[in-house]
């Protein structure tokens, strides 16, 4: 039976085992041992015929590598482009890449690139702090006394709804002029900052409109800063009162739906704004909490769980008479994203039933916060408990778990309209270092989930100038366009007193922000001296990368962080978790090991070596680390003084060059150059014709040692062109490619030239141009011996639609020589098979004939003959396939539009067999940076899809009418009637945003390649009635398995099936509740504070009880009813501070 493959719900597969330990080969029958008279007979039909000896096989099996090796040194050029190199050596020097020394280097580089965005921070905060404490608080202030950009202005002009809520408004907003910027990938304003504030946040309130008016200052800040560092992107101000204060002014990118950005939910203010956290959040599901009341808890936990960081470590319970976790997480666990979102779908499910008992659930959650056996954040540790109100306490419990010392906090939610007392549950929070919150519809739930924050910000207030210290977060989306970012963050403190000798204020005022773009970033790593396969990557403090060439997330959610761990970015290994957990302690190392690596094209795996170099990024919380494969110690840069010397005119007249110019490619063959930054006033364009366009183009203008152009780059093309022209003189024109069924010729180097001969192939060429990031480029590099590389099934025509022999499968080998000692691999050279014309000569290699003109072996019933891949067809199957288990070629003509497939889909009892006897190893690995088609749309979202629908006797009753469900209702459906997004999907808008059409989600991957097995031996499938005979052998300096077996006679044999292609798995990939129970290695940040014997707790929420009123309801009814659109302050949620 076939060894199933791994589902998606299994444990993490260990690094590299190609199969459960001690599970014996399926090898039923060495024929080595058994004497050739034994030889079951072939087929019924062919008696005359046995299937083929070991000796017979391994024959053809040196013939196939005759062929293969004798057209690559004729066609192929290998040695010959070895010796070009070695009689151009003047005009190249080889140079070394010293990786201790080039990681010290790019991490001083970037470490200053850094620190120039911590002093404009640190000017930032202080002048804040500065501005706000001379601000004198205005009780009546007037929205007119106010004037500046407001950046969702025009977006609303276009949204009636907006309009119609803005329509009293007499805020004087700004009309300004904007210019493109390529560096902000914007329109932006460097004269103004503009002002964002949240849809649910009341505009013309007091408390805004004084934020408004002491912040306006921070402009010139904002200007100096960039005259000092015009490289600075983003600074930003978010405010504790929702506002976002930001320069250079750009209008908001508002989506097409309800604009829900608030900036204290952006995860760089979260980390900005507080130590982290260690959360309980309890739920009260007992039977008095209404179906309404129900939804608006579940949502309620949701918006708070979307305010947590992965610095900050979370579990969620729902109580009755009981306690219990609403998921399969049993323990604090990382508020990362993955774990998010299990508990949000399993919140879902809460119900309600039973009594009320806030005991259990007290008791539960300080059990969790106690546990000191598993990893947590081990700062602040709160409870959030969600309910609908009880007479009970519990001072019981907190006397046991938390007093005389407070070292939890306690938060409060009533949640939903009753009558309740809420005394109960202001005192416990009082009584514990917490607040208290009302959240009596859904328009309160965003900023009464989110205010907590200034609370846990009060001992970092109090604590002053220790607090202040700059953190950078992970990497996340801008939300206003210029990608993938990092921040650097430090928070903003309120100094003022109330009088002479008062208390120090404990409110934090908000964070201030800079973004740095990760291509900035980028630039300064080395470019392209790394060769294809080395590279730079960084990591933070949870093992996430900030760099990494493998960081190409597919979509992106600005709300989300971007997190990959390192262990995720590669294949996992014990070398990497150890290399991984010294970057974290901030180590420096250096390690050669020898891992897997998948191909860029992800359908293969590459066992190789490598060289691990580390050190930390001082002041910052980053490690940086360099990847080289020992060939790339060395690498070649052009040295073209003497031609420069003698040519002070443009480029285009060095030597060499004529042959870029497309006039040269019909006799020289066409030349792709990769699309790199030669010169900075090159236009990038996807098409190479056009960007070869326009690089001749500007080399016409520009001078060999011009400072706009990067020399080393187009020095090296400049080689590189006149390189592996000399090859198509010296080999490849005086060759007739057709004699040995050759579509094409190519040479690839690592300084950006791919020459394709005959021109004419280039129509066909499908490559991608830059060779560092072509599949067979850097496989060739990783692989001694020729490569192959058959073509993607699904670009296949059927046999009989081939014509003009269009169909080739790649064969490639690096260029190695050495110089001095110093062994190099500047180049991959190699030719392109015709697939019919191979496929015919794959036959006669592995036939009893010498050559193709020689009549075939005619076997009488008197005359025992051995089957062969030509003569019995019918009988024998033949293949060729490569180590990633893909047919390259076959005897089989009806499978030549299978070649490219992965041969299970071929021939699946063969594949399994050939699995089962360790030719084959299997690597399985989780892709979390994959696209997925949107789900439909469900009533599992953060903010509910629908609203509680009274009955036929509600409506016919006058008390209802009267009652908090009505009042309720009412509530959220004026709220419903100006954002009817937050209640049901529009399918015009879903259809036109991007994370409709997909979202991220997670892939599993298998790849296989290799095993140990190199011996070549015979074996029968045990299949009942119709086992079948198997021949296996490794063709020596390739990547290709020579097989031959008996053809399957009946269905018995198809039986299993291995799978390659990705699939999707469901929820989060690899089973999370199993992945919890091993937690990666992290390290939180250094600093904590959570708690200051100086802290006021007295101001700790006070509930205000709202009862309905008859007229008010009726009233707001016919509003309703008649459509009227309601006034700003009924619908805005005010902003509130503690």
């Amino acid at each position: 039976m076939a060894v199933p493959a791994r589902t998606c719900g299994a444990r993490r597969p260990g690094p590299g085992a190609p199969r459960p330990a001690g599970r014996p080969p399926r090898l039923l029958l060495l024929l080595l041992l058994l004497p050739p008279l034994l030889l079951p007979p072939a087929a019924p039909g062919a008696a005359a015929y046995s299937f083929p000896q070991l000796h017979t096989m391994q024959h053809w099996a040196r013939r196939l590598e005759q062929e293969i090796d004798g057209v690559m040194r004729i066609f192929g050029g290998a040695q010959q482009l070895r010796e070009i190199y070695r009689d151009n050596r003047n005009l190249f020097a080889v140079q070394e890449n010293e990786p201790r020394a080039l990681v010290e280097k790019v991490a001083g580089d970037i470490e200053g690139l850094l620190a120039r965005k911590v002093q404009a921070l640190k000017r930032l905060a202080d002048a804040a702090e500065t501005f706000q404490k001379a601000h004198r608080w205005q009780d009546n202030i007037k929205e007119e006394d106010i004037v500046y950009y407001d950046a969702k202005a025009d977006a609303e002009l276009d949204d009636p709804e907006v309009e119609d809520l803005e329509r009293g408004s007499k805020v004087s907003t700004l009309k300004l002029d904007f210019v493109e910027d390529a560096n902000f990938k914007n329109k932006v304003n460097y004269s103004y900052t503009a002002v964002q504030i949240p849809t649910d946040i009341y505009k013309g309130s007091t408390v805004i409109l004084n934020e408004l008016n002491w912040t306006e200052a921070l402009e010139s800040v904002f200007a100096e800063n960039r005259r000092r560092d015009p490289t600075l992107l983003w600074q930003v101000f978010g405010s504790a009162t929702g506002v976002t204060r930001y320069y250079p002014a750009t209008p908001w990118r508002a989506p097409k739906k309800i604009d829900l950005y608030d900036v204290r939910r952006r995860p760089w203010y979260i980390q900005g704004a507080s130590s982290p956290k260690d959360m309980v959040i309890i739920v009260d599901v007992s039977g008095s909490v209404s179906g309404l009341t129900l939804k608006l808890m579940k949502t309620s936990v949701c918006e708070m769980l979307d305010t947590l960081s992965d610095d900050d470590y979370v579990n969620v319970a729902s109580f009755n008479e009981k306690a219990q976790p609403v998921s399969c997480f049993t323990h604090l666990v990382q508020a990362n994203v993955r774990n998010k979102k299990v508990f949000k779908e399993a919140v879902q499910g809460m119900v309600a039933k039973g009594t009320t008992g806030y005991k259990a659930g007290f008791e539960y959650a300080f059990d969790q916060l106690q546990n000191s056996n598993i990893s947590r954040a081990n700062c602040n540790k709160m409870i959030m408990m969600f309910t609908d109100g009880g007479e009970d306490r519990v001072q019981d419990v907190f006397e046991k778990y938390n007093w005389p010392n407070r070292t939890v906090r306690v938060f409060t939610f009533s949640v939903g309209q009753h009558n309740y007392d809420v005394t109960p549950l202001q005192w416990m929070a009082c009584a514990n270092k917490g607040y208290y919150f009302e959240i009596p519809s859904i328009g309160a739930i965003r900023i009464n989930t989110q205010e907590y924050l200034d609370v846990l910000g009060r001992p970092m207030v109090l604590a002053g100038k220790e607090a202040k210290q700059v953190q950078w977060t992970n990497v996340y989306e801008d939300a206003l366009g210029l990608g993938l970012v990092v921040t650097g963050t430090l928070p903003v403190f309120n100094l003022t007193q109330d009088g002479p000798g008062e208390k120090k204020n404990q409110l934090i005022l908000g964070v201030m922000g800079i973004d740095v773009a990760l291509n900035d970033i980028k630039r300064l790593t080395p470019n392209y001296t790394l060769g294809a396969n080395g590279y730079v990557f960084a990591i933070d403090l949870n093992g996430y990368v900030l760099l990494h060439p493998n960081l190409r997330p597919q979509t992106t959610n600005f709300r989300e962080p971007v997190t990959l761990d390192f262990l995720d970015a590669e294949l996992e290994d014990e070398n990497k978790e150890e290399i991984r957990r010294s970057m974290i302690d901030g180590s420096r190392g250096h390690r050669q090991i020898r891992t897997l690596v998948k191909s860029l094209d992800e359908r293969y795996i590459d066992e190789v070596m490598r060289n691990y170099t580390w050190v930390p990024i001082r002041s910052t919380n980053y490690s940086l680390g360099l990847v080289l494969p020992p060939y790339s110690t060395f690498y070649l840069q052009a040295n073209l003084s003497d031609q420069i010397l003698q040519v002070k005119l443009p480029i285009s007249k060095l030597k060499d060059f004529e042959f870029l110019l497309p006039s040269s490619f019909e006799s020289e063959g066409h030349v792709f150059i990769a699309p790199r930054e030669y010169c900075k006033d090159l236009n990038a364009s996807d098409n190479n014709t056009e960007f070869l366009k326009n690089f001749i183009e500007l080399m016409e203008k520009v001078t060999p040692d011009s400072k706009q152009c990067n020399n080393f780059l187009l020095h090296n093309l400049i080689l590189d062109t006149g390189i592996t022209q000399q090859l198509v003189e010296r080999v490849w024109r005086d060759q007739d490619l057709n004699t040995y069924s050759l579509l094409a010729v190519f040479a690839a180097t690592d300084g950006g030239i791919t020459r394709v001969f005959p021109n004419k192939a280039a129509e066909d060429w499908t490559e991608n141009p830059e060779p560092f990031n072509a599949s067979f480029y850097r496989r060739s590099l990783d692989n001694r011996g020729y490569v192959f590389r058959p073509p993607h099934q699904e670009a296949l025509l059927r046999p009989l639609e081939l014509e003009n022999d269009t169909v080739g499968i790649l064969v490639s080998t690096a260029v190695e020589f050495s110089l001095g000692g110093r062994t190099l691999r500047p180049a991959v050279v190699g030719v392109k098979l015709d697939l019919e014309a191979w496929a015919e000569k794959f036959k006669v290699l592995a036939s009893n004939r010498t050559h193709q003109d020689q009549p075939q072996k005619q076997c009488g019933p008197s005359t025992h003959c051995e089957m062969d891949c030509e003569v019995n067809n019918e009988d024998l199957l033949c293949v060729l396939i490569d180590d990633g288990g893909f047919l390259v070629l076959s005897n089989q003509n009806h499978q030549w539009d299978q070649v490219g497939r992965f041969f299970s889909e071929v021939d699946a009892n063969l594949m399994l067999a050939l699995y089962n006897n360790s030719f084959y190893a299997r690597k399985e690995s989780f892709d979390y940076q994959a696209a997925c088609a949107p789900q439909p749309p469900g009533n599992l979202g953060a903010a509910p899809r629908g609203v509680f629908v009274p009955t036929v006797a509600d409506l016919l009753n006058l008390a209802w009418w009267s009652s908090a469900a009505a009042w309720s209702l009412f509530q959220q459906l004026l709220y419903g009637l100006v954002y009817h997004s937050w209640f049901q999907a529009d399918p015009a808008e879903a259809e036109g945003s991007p994370e409709a059409r997909e979202s991220s989600c997670v892939v599993k991957q298998t790849q296989y390649y290799f095993g140990p097995v190199n011996a070549s031996y015979n074996a029968i499938i045990d299949c009942g009635n119709c086992s079948r005979l198997f021949h296996a052998q490794r063709l020596s300096n390739t990547n290709l398995l020579f097989v031959v077996a008996e053809k399957p006679l009946c269905s018995q044999c198809e039986a299993g099936r291995l799978l390659q292609k990705e699939t999707h798995c469901p929820a989060d990939g690899p089973e999370q509740c199993e992945l919890v129970q091993r937690p990666r290695y992290r390290r939180g940040p250094h600093i904590c504070f959570d708690y200051n014997a100086t802290e006021d707790t007295s101001d700790c929420g006070r509930g205000a009880s709202f009862p309905p009123s008859l007229g008010v309801l009726v009233s707001l009814q016919l509003l309703l009813l008649l459509g009227l659109p309601p006034g700003p302050q009924a619908l805005h949620v005010p902003a509130r501070r503690l």
